[in-house]
């Protein structure tokens, strides 16, 4: 691996596409700490630390996540990408269910570039609008707890707070956008791993302090308990690397075709349906709304409704058994959005393909969505186990769900995924000029 990594800086190509990519997002991590204008930065951050121990997260949690931190310091970053991912989401469905934006779709580059641009309007309008409504959250103390989060409040900082918060998520996806073009690897995802990455040493800090090395008598976990942490982390590391890879190869053959003198097809290939369609965006879903009811808690001060909340947060058995069952739903809500088996059998009958032993037609459809739906139950079940695993860690270590969070859940799922991208990204430059890669064989498995 280190070969490989000091050969990566041998392409000159390759080189320059690292360091821009190192450049700007460290560009992003400093935006991070940039405070927004009449804000008391540390009485938001003690207020953010008191509803994470007592509520057991809200939406703001999420998106204090995605934006590594930011949030709870509302730096000019805050909202982070959320309202890009949002609107990206919100096309993604709008495509499936509208014929014009179905058709632009199959436009190649040029309909890509319009939906694309579509999104970036999104983008701007949820921005504009949670930037808002954040604006308004922050100007009553009795939402704080008494705290005066806001020093001058009035139409003049909830103006200056949506002009600062809306540029600061456009500037951050054009950063996105020029880690896509300049540098290697997604930029997006790029940057909300950054982001996620960047809680790491508050992670370590953390359980630190709760080993003690230095205090015994202070010590509130045993080193069996770190080696048992430790063992369950490469273990979810690579059951997460496992089911992000895995597809089910379904064969296709060709038919032959003589055109004058010439053979065509003839040949062998397969379909790969992943086990995990969703990836994390089920669990995005699912967070967001289970989380919402925590969320309006802190706004509506009524005792019916809060003890509804309360029995919605993290750490309750209800909690983990509706979270479970909303990341189910979705996964297969998001799957049948994406995978349509009627348009890939006209597809295969068009060219002259079909699977073995099905007929072409409406019986490659039913079979593909018979297969799809049998390992969409795989994946949805092992994305609902990992999602909760970090509470089940949190409640039997005893550790903090800061320090539990990176055994499971949207961040591990974002880490990993993003990781393998890039490093195939990375591979292919290595392996065009005849590097060696990270793979001993020279590829990845499961890619030719």
């Amino acid at each position: 691996m280190f070969n490989a990594l000091i050969n990566a800086f041998k392409i000159p190509d390759l080189k320059r596409r690292l360091i821009i990519t190192g450049a700007l997002i460290a560009v992003y991590r400093v935006g991070c700490y940039i405070p927004t204008p009449g804000i008391d930065g540390a009485a938001l951050a003690d207020f953010f630390n008191r509803i994470s121990q007592t509520q057991g997260g809200t939406l703001f949690g999420i998106i204090n996540m995605f934006s590594g931190g930011a949030m709870e310091r509302l730096t000019i970053f805050a909202l982070g990408i959320m309202p890009y991912i949002s609107s990206s989401i919100i096309m993604q469905l709008l495509t499936a269910v509208i014929p014009a934006f179905e058709k632009m779709a199959k436009e190649g580059k040029a309909g890509y570039e319009k939906i694309n641009q579509y999104t970036r309007y999104g983008t701007v309008l949820l921005s504009v609008v949670q930037s808002y409504f954040i604006a308004l959250w922050l100007e009553n103390p009795a939402r704080f707890e008494g705290l005066q989060i806001v020093m001058n409040p009035g139409w003049g900082f909830r103006i200056l707070t949506v002009l600062t918060l809306t540029t600061g998520t456009i500037f951050i996806m054009w950063l996105g956008e020029q880690i896509q073009e300049r540098g290697i690897g997604n930029g997006i995802s790029l940057v909300i791993t950054a982001g996620i990455i960047s809680r790491i040493p508050t992670a370590f800090n953390q359980l630190f302090v709760l080993i003690s090395p230095f205090a015994p008598s202070r010590r509130q976990i045993q080193p069996i308990t770190l080696l048992i942490m430790a063992v369950l982390l490469a273990g979810v590391v690579f059951s997460v690397i496992l089911i992000t890879q895995g597809v089910r190869k379904i064969p296709v053959q060709y038919a032959r075709r003589i055109v004058g003198r010439k053979i065509y097809g003839g040949q062998s290939t397969y379909i790969p349906l992943k086990v995990d369609t969703s990836g994390v965006i089920a669990i995005i879903f699912a967070q967001s709304i289970i989380l919402f009811p925590a969320t309006l808690a802190s706004f509506i001060p009524n005792p019916g409704f809060q003890r509804f909340a309360q029995s919605l947060i993290r750490g309750q058995v209800l909690y983990s058994v509706v979270y479970a069952l909303l990341i189910i739903f979705f996964c297969y809500f998001y799957t049948a959005i994406v995978f349509n088996p009627n348009d890939l059998s006209e597809n295969m009958k068009k060219y002259g393909g079909f699977i073995p032993g099905i007929r072409p037609g409406a019986p490659t459809a039913e079979f593909l969505d018979f297969v799809m739906t049998r390992i969409t139950l795989a994946g949805a079940s092992f994305i609902a186990v990992i999602a909760i695993f970090p509470d089940f860690i949190m409640a039997w270590l005893k550790v903090p769900y800061l320090v539990a969070s990176f055994f499971g859940g949207t961040g591990i799922l974002i880490i990993v995924g993003v990781m393998l991208d890039t490093l195939k990204q990375i591979e292919s430059h290595l392996l065009t000029h005849h590097y060696e890669g990270f793979i001993k064989s020279g590829q990845i498995k499961g890619r030719r």
